[in-house]
């Protein structure tokens, strides 16, 4: 692929870097603006269209030829305020899970029942998240980013709400389950809000940002978490998340408008919409980059499931210290995922950093599965934590590289494209939950066994799907 790329806001006519089924590369229509509402500030296009990151080495409206004085400070203003309303939208699955994994033990208290029940409520929501993903991207693609958005936005108000007044263990995983269908809306809107302004290079680095912004979810929420906890029970986790949720809705609706004009959008109903998926699913490296990144999120997940366990049960760790390991962790992955947007996008191949996180994604999991069987002797806490920093900080360069990867390759369908990659995701996360607590709360060995399987999956779909030698021979031979 080409090492550079720009905002598609700034741009008329953008062909895009990605390539089509037959790995040539295949146009896109007009990209839009990132505001069509009339009422919103306008400045003269093309140059003054708002949304790009005013962050240094990041090129953005602020940047743009021709644009100074007022309209340059309005755009400016814009693009970080909508790169916030995004970055919060990609932020509030992680916060929605994150912050009740301190409560899972004193949950299955609570509620009288098994882990592996409790650890149902985390897959239901994976699954519910999955699920809705479908059906908003399409819709996204029809009816426009902002309806759907802010008809999830209340939704998963609503079913975070009744989450807090759960009274059995099956009526808090079906409120899950419905929280999850809900809060889909922010994760695949925002995604084709990025892929309707950016292209190559760009949007990879915006998905770094994003990342910087999101990743402020995972390492606080486990932290506040534990001191709710502190004060009040796991019931007031969803008060808290409630509270975010209406607050998220409201900027949303004041501050985000629509970034996929009329003219772009899909007039077919449910059957064009099918069509267009198996049209991306057709596509033999959009299918490798997007089971690729399920099966890192996997990976990924399976850490989230069964940490709490991990490090509170078997290593006797507080709460608190669990809190505080978890946003260590996430620490890593922002660093690193900053690492991949400022230092190496643009200058290696996305195709290169993606191999390499993915490789030492495998070496940490093998590491960790040949500690918890006990091969290295008996071991604490300490080496595990690292063996999990280690890969955690990996997935910086794993899943920006994979969602950048994929988009690319898409043309006009950038909602329905979304929705494919984070369906993956979320249902092959889901299916490798209740896998890591198969064998009790005594063991780690089923955490590390599954995240073996799905890093080396991961490794051998991106290497006989994308097969990402072949296009970079065609490249270096001017294909």
């Amino acid at each position: 692929m080409p090492d550079s790329g720009g905002s598609r806001a700034q741009r008329a006519h953008i062909p895009t870097t990605g390539t089509g089924a037959d790995d040539r590369p295949v146009p896109h229509g007009d990209a839009g603006a990132l505001s069509v509402d009339p009422a919103a500030p306008q400045v003269t296009a093309p140059a003054g269209l708002p949304g790009a990151p005013d962050l240094p080495g990041t090129p953005g409206p602020s940047r743009a030829p021709g644009l100074s004085g007022p309209a340059a400070r309005t755009a400016r203003r814009t693009g970080l305020l909508v790169t916030m309303v995004l970055g919060g939208l990609t932020a509030l699955p992680p916060l929605s899970m994150d912050m009740y994994l301190p409560a899972l033990p004193a949950v299955t208290d609570s509620l009288s029942a098994p882990a592996a029940t409790i650890q149902l409520t985390l897959t239901a929501c994976l699954a519910g998240m999955a699920l809705g993903q479908l059906v908003v991207g399409p819709m996204s693609d029809r009816w426009g980013r902002r309806k759907p958005l802010l008809l999830g936005m209340v939704v998963y108000v609503l079913a975070t709400a009744i989450c807090a007044l759960a009274p059995t263990a099956e009526l808090l995983i079906g409120f899950r389950l419905l929280q999850g269908l809900a809060g889909a809306a922010g994760i695949v809107i925002a995604r084709a809000v990025v892929r309707d302004l950016y292209d190559g290079v760009e949007m990879a680095r915006f998905f770094s940002t994003l990342m910087l912004i999101s990743g402020v979810a995972p390492v606080i929420a486990p932290v506040i978490g534990g001191q709710v906890l502190r004060i009040t029970d796991w019931r007031g986790i969803f008060v808290v998340l409630t509270v975010v949720g209406i607050v998220l809705t409201l900027v949303v609706w004041k501050w985000l408008h629509e970034t996929l004009p009329p003219a772009d959008r899909h007039t077919g109903g449910v059957a064009d919409a099918l069509r267009t998926m198996r049209g991306l699913l057709a596509d033999r490296v959009f299918t490798g980059y997007m089971v690729a990144g399920g099966l890192a999120f996997a990976v990924l997940f399976a850490y989230i499931a069964a940490s709490p366990f991990v490090v509170q049960e078997i290593y006797g760790a507080s709460p608190q210290t669990f809190s505080l390991l978890f946003g260590l962790n996430s620490i890593g992955l922002i660093t690193v995922g900053q690492i991949n947007g400022k230092l190496l996008v643009g200058r290696i191949s996305l195709d290169k950093v993606l191999g390499f996180g993915l490789a030492v994604i495998v070496l940490a999991a093998v590491a960790l599965l040949l500690m918890t069987t006990g091969v290295f002797g008996e071991v604490g806490l300490v080496p595990v934590a690292a063996g999990l920093f280690v890969l955690m900080s990996a997935m910086g360069l794993a899943m920006p590289n994979t969602n950048a990867q994929a988009l690319m390759r898409t043309k006009h369908a950038a909602g329905s494209a979304s929705a494919l990659l984070g369906t993956s995701s979320f249902l092959i996360g889901a299916v490798a939950s209740p896998l890591v607590g198969i064998a009790g709360e005594d063991t780690a060995v089923p955490m590390a066994l599954v995240q073996v399987v799905c890093a080396v999956a991961a490794v051998a779909c991106f290497l006989l799907l994308c097969r990402p030698w072949q296009r970079a021979g065609r490249e270096a031979g001017g294909l």
